[in-house]
């Protein structure tokens, strides 16, 4: 274990130390109590791997010429695991639940062989639903790298955003609708999407739409589809209630399931111990002084803590933004578009930041409020080490 970081003693602090015998608190739910002897791994290194072996190159999956021209411009020539088992039977129109991790290439797996479908029948429309803002945003400017010049139009329809916005461009023909459950189901229910007109759906992060008490959204968007469609379901997890949802909404699905180990084996894991009496922010902010803390995402717990502790670390002159429920879409568009460019040092995120998002060259990936479970954790720490180089996870622990 590499040394923990201790700050400055003499604060005085209202908060009591960390008890594992209690359990977390995160918003009005309890999480679960996890050993913080699991934050702690040595990233693996080996001389020899054994490397996953495609059965097709992209060339292979005769795709649409326009849309073949434009994945090798881009330079998509090997798939990833995901990509390569799934495209395959979504261009043959079957129903599909891949389990995958984060950032495997989950999105371009669906997006490649819908985007053929719909060449080849132009009056299709396809619904996405995710569970968050930046994942809607990030899917639909991948969507746009994949179209470019092919008159494809999308609507990007979530929170926080302006609706009538969303309303204009609603009235025109879009191929892709991509959106927040809450905010798809506020526009069914004004009409301004028709259900019955979408006869295929991806639901993606769908164990994080149920984390997040969509469920109900969910039924009532696929209550409004046609009972003939092509349904594929995205999960990083398989848990009973996934496996309820996946009876519910889809028939004879293909399963693929390419998950590797829990957590990356390039991401060096380790736990910051605060001591009796000493500063957590002092701590932090002894780390964020060092030269390798470059490009920093820190996880808290709560929106309104996120937003203190963000404003807390500008004002001792880091560079510093916030992403969180309460900030304008607008906002948290600026705020990620800021770090994913290194113009900014550090976000401060609620779980909103914890899975799909991609992001290169994150040094850091810092708890400062422990997850509400280790599936959590997981999918934090997956923030870095991307692209198979290096990075460091470290977990407060009071």
């Amino acid at each position: 274990m590499t040394r923990s970081f201790r700050g400055p003693r003499g604060s005085s602090r209202s908060r009591p130390p960390f008890r594992p015998s209690r359990p977390v608190r995160r918003g009005n739910r309890f999480g679960d109590y996890i050993d913080p002897t699991r934050f702690i791994n040595k990233a693996v290194v080996t001389e020899t791997v054994e490397e996953f072996v495609p059965e097709h190159q992209f060339a292979d999956f005769g795709v649409d010429a326009r849309l073949q021209a434009i994945i090798a411009g881009r330079k998509y020539i090997t798939p990833t695991p995901i990509q390569d088992r799934a495209i395959p039977h979504i261009l043959e129109g079957k129903d599909l639940v891949g389990i995958a991790n984060t950032g495997t290439g989950k999105t371009a797996a669906f997006l490649v062989p819908l985007i053929d479908k719909l060449l080849r029948n132009p009056e299709e429309q396809v619904l996405v639903v995710v569970p968050t803002r930046e994942l809607a945003d990030q899917i639909d400017q991948e969507l746009k790298a994949f179209t470019r010049g092919l008159r494809f139009y999308s609507a990007c329809c979530v929170g926080g955003a302006s609706i009538n916005r969303q309303i204009s461009q609603l009235r025109y023909k879009n191929q892709f609708v991509i959106g927040t459950p809450g905010r798809l189901k506020d526009l069914i229910n004004r009409r301004y999407i028709r259900l019955a007109e979408f006869k295929t759906i991806v639901l993606d992060e769908a164990d994080r739409m149920l984390d997040m008490g969509f469920i109900n959204d969910i039924r009532t968007i696929m209550a409004g589809m046609p009972s003939e469609r092509h349904t594929l379901f995205f999960s990083a997890t398989l848990s009973t209630e996934i496996e309820r949802l996946i009876s519910e909404f889809l028939r004879t699905p293909i399963r693929i399931s390419v998950k590797t180990r829990e957590t990356a084996q390039n991401v060096d894991q380790d736990v910051v111990r605060v001591e009796r009496g000493q500063d957590k922010l002092e701590v932090l902010h002894e780390l964020l002084n060092k030269a390798e803390f470059s490009k920093v995402l820190i996880f808290g717990r709560t929106k309104h803590g996120v937003e203190r502790l963000s404003q807390t670390l500008a004002g001792r002159g880091f560079k510093a933004e916030s992403i969180h429920g309460n900030k304008k879409q607008s906002h948290r568009q600026r705020a990620l578009a800021m770090f994913k460019a290194s113009h900014i040092q550090v976000l401060v995120a609620t779980d909103v930041a914890a899975r799909g998002l991609d992001i290169a060259d994150v040094s850091h990936v810092i708890n400062y409020d422990l997850p509400a479970t280790y599936e959590d954790y997981v999918h934090r720490i997956g923030r870095t080490g991307r692209a198979n180089k290096r990075g460091k996870a470290l977990t407060f622990v009071e």
